[in-house]
């Protein structure tokens, strides 16, 4: 039977604490920018988000996949502050310029599933 080492640091088994910031760039022709920090989401978070993006209609049992309530989920839980600071429906108001660059730092909820889909073609 195979051994296994049983964890001896517990905080590596938690979400970050400390949110990680990051630069957004606010046009492509000027070199001004955003300050977003972004916090880590718990096991609990992703699925929280990825619930707001399935909407499943009762009668019909019909799966709709609604991508920008997820996303303003993930903006309304997961952005921390920025600077200028902005309010969630500023946030939402963003230029898609910005905005992209928002969602290429936001946590991927997809990442869990792709994770357990891996593990489960071995």
């Amino acid at each position: 039977m195979e051994t296994k080492t049983v964890i001896s640091d517990k905080s590596v088994l938690f979400a970050l604490n400390e949110p990680t910031l990051h630069y957004i760039k606010v046009a492509p022709d000027r070199e001004e920018y955003l300050k977003v920090w972004v916090k880590e989401p718990t096991w609990l978070e992703v699925d929280k988000a990825m619930n707001s993006l399935m909407k499943v209609d009762a009668r019909t049992q019909n799966l709709d996949l609604d991508l920008n309530a997820m996303y303003r989920y993930m903006v309304e839980n997961f952005i921390v502050k920025s600077e200028p600071s902005l309010s969630t429906i500023d946030l939402l108001r963003l230029s898609p310029y910005v905005g992209t660059q928002i969602k290429e730092i936001l946590p991927n909820p997809f990442d869990a599933f792709e994770e357990n889909e891996a593990k489960n073609e071995l």
